[in-house]
């Protein structure tokens, strides 16, 4: 079992912080729990103030409510606070999170998914 950092209250570094909130204990679940194999990680600053996190992984059963042997998280965060996120929570099936709105997303291969979540990205930060 993955040990988890001890929880810090300062807010240095609060937008890591943000992110590890946001993505790292699903992370843990998936990583422990399933029999899952991340294909794609990647965290990129992206200006001072904003970075990205992606994570993919292939699951062997479909996550409930996804119909595909994908589990991923992507999000978008900028001055501490998630303004984009793409995910697949259980229950829930494929969607994503455009601020405080959340609406269906259609999955159909984790390149497609990267394409636009990227391209999203990058009319958020023009």
């Amino acid at each position: 079992m993955k040990q988890r950092p001890e929880r810090d209250d300062s807010f240095d570094n609060f937008p890591a912080k943000v992110m590890f909130l946001l993505t790292s204990p699903m992370g843990d679940v998936i990583d422990d729990i399933m029999d899952a194999q991340v294909i794609y990680r990647r965290r990129k600053p992206l200006t001072p103030t904003a970075f990205y996190e992606a994570v993919i992984w292939v699951v062997p059963t479909p996550v409930r409510g996804s119909a595909h042997g994908y589990k991923y998280r992507l999000a978008l965060v900028v001055d501490g606070a998630c303004v984009l996120r793409y995910d697949n929570e259980a229950g829930k099936g494929d969607h994503r999170h455009v601020g405080e709105r959340q609406e269906p997303y259609r999955f159909t291969t984790p390149e497609a998914l990267l394409a636009d979540f990227h391209a999203e990205v990058e009319r958020m930060l023009k």
